[in-house]
């Protein structure tokens, strides 16, 4: 049995953090480092085929939730907080409806349970385009992205998967073959008249819309508990466009 690698830092509250698409549990070592002051145990998740974790063809969310509960058991991890966000929210969310006696409180990050038809075309293009016989430094990387993507934020965030395969040899720790085949899986909705009772936060960000006024019913429907927060002055990457405070929201929830 394969299973996620992981970096687990501090030591109390188990909270488990499950990234969103094309990123690693490594994005979010600043906040860990922060909630294990707050005195939690967090395992920054890499989900399959992202990350230090192992790549498989197959690629959808029943598997990526059947590979969190493995991860659970392996670790012997209790009732833990489950934070997810984008492509992770929508893992957290199906895990809880599934295992709902195997976590605590739900926290999920600018998702909705409804389906997002796929939208990353011009993100996978561009990684596509890249040749890494050609494009064999950082910089060059970098400038092959920007053709199709302008946002510096956005490269640099998929620069942070690109490492030294071995000497003079770049490639990306995701799996791009895979990911690109499976883009459709990325979006699709929790099953309906699916519930999860538990105490659960959707946190969106004030200048996205995954999340809008639209999805209220829907988030109810599945979970009945659930509180909504918006974080200002942030977007879909809300935990890093604003840290501070998107941390205090999940510190007052959990």
């Amino acid at each position: 049995m394969n299973i996620l690698h992981s970096r687990i830092v501090g030591e109390g509250k188990p909270l488990l953090v499950l990234h969103g698409y094309f990123g690693m549990g490594d994005n979010w070592k600043s906040h860990a480092n922060k909630l294990a002051e707050e005195g939690y145990e967090v395992h920054l998740i890499d989900q399959r085929n992202h990350g230090r974790s192992f790549h498989t063809e197959e690629f959808d969310y029943e598997l990526l939730v059947e590979d969190l509960s493995n991860y659970i058991e392996h670790h012997g991890v209790e009732n833990p907080h489950i934070l997810g966000h984008s492509m992770g929210g929508k893992t957290a969310m199906l895990f809880s409806v599934e295992y709902p006696d195997l976590l605590d409180k739900l926290i999920i990050v600018d998702i909705s349970p409804r389906d997002y038809p796929p939208h990353h075309h011009d993100i996978l293009g561009a990684l596509n385009s890249i040749d890494f016989t050609i494009h064999n430094s950082r910089k060059l990387v970098d400038e092959k992205l920007s053709e199709l993507i302008p946002e510096v934020g956005v490269r640099q965030f998929l620069l942070k998967s690109v490492y030294w395969k071995e000497k003079g040899v770049l490639d990306f720790r995701f799996n791009l073959k895979s990911l690109t085949e499976n883009n459709r899986e990325v979006g699709v909705a929790l099953p309906s008249f699916t519930m999860f009772e538990g105490d659960v936060l959707f946190i969106s960000g004030e200048k996205s819309q995954y999340i809008t006024a639209d999805d209220t019913p829907l988030i109810k429907a599945h979970f009945p508990q659930a509180r909504i927060e918006s974080v200002a002055n942030a977007g879909h990457w809300l935990h890093a466009e604003n840290p501070t405070d998107f941390l205090k929201t999940v510190v007052n929830f959990i």
